[in-house]
């Protein structure tokens, strides 16, 4: 067999019928568009309108609830930061800050504040002062000797 002579199955590529191309074709004349009005005119698309049966979008239920002044805070994993502190990128000797972590590169940008989350090993001792942390990420720093504190009481679930 050579590339040449690739050939798709027998019925697997069906030939797309062509429509408004006279009336032997079948779909000859208004191509099966009926006659006038604003569905029968090309580039018209009227988006989930279904004949008059009610949308989809209007048939299911209306749920939740999205708060309008919800915290977005950046995220950062322990294990990064022991990585960062390691390269050389942080100071792991002075207390590491959340214009430290920006400066560093770890975090592009702060939002409503930096939270630490405590995927990734830490063996470090630290000082970091932040918006959020977890509890599991509290315990892991201290575990290694270090301090996590957070600015925001709220932020602490």
């Amino acid at each position: 067999m050579k590339l040449h002579e690739l050939r798709d199955n027998p019925g697997a590529a069906k030939k797309a019928k062509r429509v408004g191309r006279g009336p032997g074709s079948g779909k000859g004349k208004m191509a099966g568009r009926g006659i006038k009005g604003q569905k029968s005119r090309s580039g018209v698309a009227i988006n989930a309108y279904e004949g008059g049966q009610m949308p989809l979008y209007q048939r299911l239920p209306k749920r939740g609830f999205t708060k309008p002044n919800r915290k977005e805070y950046a995220v950062v994993n322990l294990g990064l930061i022991q990585k960062f502190v390691e390269a050389g990128k942080i100071d792991g000797a002075a207390p590491i800050t959340e214009d430290a972590l920006i400066a560093s590169g770890l975090v592009r940008r702060k939002l409503d504040g930096i939270r630490v989350l405590a995927k990734g090993e830490i063996t470090i001792k630290l000082a970091l002062a932040v918006t959020g942390a977890s509890k599991a990420a509290i315990d892991a720093v201290e575990k290694a000797g270090g301090t996590l504190t957070v600015t925001q009481a709220a932020a602490a679930e």
